[in-house]
């Protein structure tokens, strides 16, 4: 089996844990208006109504205003505590279990969640909900560090950005899918809403049958658990080739370096002076990620719609396009950014996310004017969409893995973790109350944040395509006011040993991979899944 193809096996992890999230809960903040797709509106009031029918009959009286309110903050803001919660734990489970015995373990959390978000109803248990909520946040918060911090481990360098991005490809399949499910001819009524929850179980099931046959992290096994052996298996069965002497070379290089550094903790980190602007760097995309707007977006696209004078009826499959958009400007980002790179890939997105937010407020306000003008809020909003996905949807998870070398990046995940669930749950608390005082101008607010983070990404990241762990280190040293580490000297602080120059270069060449041949190998995969 190829390396990719691999990877679409583990990232559906994401996809399944996202479909959740945003079909049945996610706009659960958003219950006093009309959500952005009808029939998931109605599975929201669906859920609503169970909360409120259960009260009743455990206690003989309707439940009260503020603690139905109470109740619907709880399920609305424990799935990002859970997130938290994941993101915490995720450096002490993947250093014990490895990568892949970390992703196994989490199918464990995401088929225990699915069972309780499935029976809840049955059982006359809102407490059911509640608690699945909170496992698959801890779901997604481990899945959302250690997939990434796996994916750029095995990856080489010049497709290194490409593979990460299939975390990104999926998770926005895994939306459209549940759009899909969610409509009202399959799942979206009454009678079986709380059967949407069991598709959690399916890829869960899918990887636990599937993993226990495939390879471990070559670099985890050969730098943490010393087993030459398995790692050369390992790196045959990614690079589907015999002779991996060089591969194996390299990690051994890089085992050796790590014999004379230490794992570095989260307050280590911080006191770095050597990684300070990496750190900044990485706090600044992740909380521009969540606070982009993009969630927030989904509050109007419904009234839009019937603005412009599309029944009810057919607003569901309208709707569908904000799925497509999202999958489509994913797989397209994944195709180009070993070519166009990551840096103006993020900055194209946060500009044009800003520019068409500010274009959607000047429709908003006119919205009423022109019988026409509902039509160009909603390409704003498509828009919108395809900017988010073209780059800030899926390259800080990956810019995480790349700006911190080997002992820092395990506490380096950690706070990236921590910055994207605390600004999700920032999103959640504070929009709501964002768009009651503002109401279409709260985009105004998002504007701001991605011309902020525009500006930043375009003074301080530097362009890391195709290029090794030192020269990026190289590429900070300057705004860190360190002097930069002449090659030679890093070499011989890291290898500790007598070798010639050839022998030097060797361990620090790339994998080679041709990446023609590892998408013909994956067109057929993709296809016949």
């Amino acid at each position: 089996m190829s390396v990719l193809s691999f990877i679409v096996v583990y990232t559906r992890e994401c996809k399944c844990k996202q479909k959740m999230e945003h079909v049945i809960i996610y706009h659960l903040e958003y219950d006093k208006c009309e959500s952005s797709v009808p029939h998931i509106f109605l599975v929201l009031q669906y859920i609503k109504a169970f909360y409120n029918k259960t009260w009743l009959d455990r206690y003989g009286e309707p439940v009260g205003t503020e603690t139905v309110t109470l109740l619907w903050s709880i399920t609305v803001s424990i799935f990002a505590i859970g997130g938290l919660l994941g993101a915490l734990s995720v450096s002490l489970i993947v250093k014990i279990l490895g990568r892949k015995g970390t992703l196994l373990l989490n199918n464990i959390f995401a088929l225990i969640a699915s069972l309780l978000l499935t029976l809840g109803e049955k059982a006359k248990s809102f407490e059911m909900l509640i608690i699945g909520r909170l496992i698959i946040g801890v779901d997604s918060g481990i899945a959302l560090s250690a997939l990434p911090m796996y994916l750029g481990e095995i990856s080489p360098k010049h497709i290194r950005g490409s593979i990460g991005q299939f975390n990104s490809i999926l998770i926005c399949l895994g939306v459209f899918t549940g759009q899909v499910l969610g409509l009202p001819e399959l799942l979206g009524q009454v009678s079986r809403w709380n059967y949407l929850f069991s598709f959690l179980a399916f890829p869960a099931i899918l990887q636990l049958c599937v993993l226990p046959f495939l390879p471990e992290s070559p670099r985890y096994l050969l730098m943490e658990r010393r087993d030459e052996a398995g790692a050369e298996r390992a790196f045959q069965k990614f690079l589907g080739k015999k002779d991996v002497s060089q591969e194996l070379e390299e990690v051994h290089a890089e085992a050796r370096a790590q014999e004379n550094l230490r794992t570095a903790s989260v307050l280590q980190l911080l006191k770095n002076p050597a990684v300070r602007w990496q750190l900044i760097t990485i706090v600044v995309t992740m909380a521009c990620y969540q606070l982009c707007g993009l969630n927030a977006i989904w509050y109007y696209t419904n009234g839009i719609l019937q603005e412009a004078g599309f029944a009810t009826n057919i607003i569901p499959y309208i709707t569908l396009s904000t799925g497509f958009i999202e999958t489509l400007a994913a797989i397209i980002s994944g195709l180009m950014i070993e070519r166009i790179g990551r840096k103006p890939l993020l900055i194209f997105g946060f500009s044009a996310m800003a520019v068409f937010f500010s274009l959607l407020t000047v429709f908003l306000n006119f919205q009423n004017s022109m019988s026409w003008m509902p039509y160009l809020s909603y390409v704003c909003i498509l828009a919108v969409i395809a900017s988010f996905c073209s780059g800030p949807g899926g390259i800080p998870f990956i810019l995480t893995g790349e700006l911190f070398e080997q002992s820092y990046r395990p506490a380096a995940f950690m706070i990236a973790g921590i910055v994207n669930w605390l600004s999700n749950f920032a999103v959640g608390l504070l929009f709501p109350f964002l768009q009651e005082t503002l109401q279409s101008f709260a985009f105004l607010v998002f504007v701001v944040i991605c011309i902020m983070g525009t500006i930043y990404l375009y003074v301080v990241l530097p362009e890391t395509k195709n290029k090794t762990f030192l020269d990026i280190s190289q590429s900070f040293a300057k705004i860190n006011k360190i002097p930069a580490p002449s090659p030679s000297h890093e070499i011989e602080l890291a290898l500790s040993i007598n070798c010639d120059m050839n022998e030097k270069i060797n361990s620090l060449d790339s994998i080679v991979i041709d990446f023609h041949f590892l998408f013909s190998q994956l067109l057929p995969f993709l296809f016949s899944t």
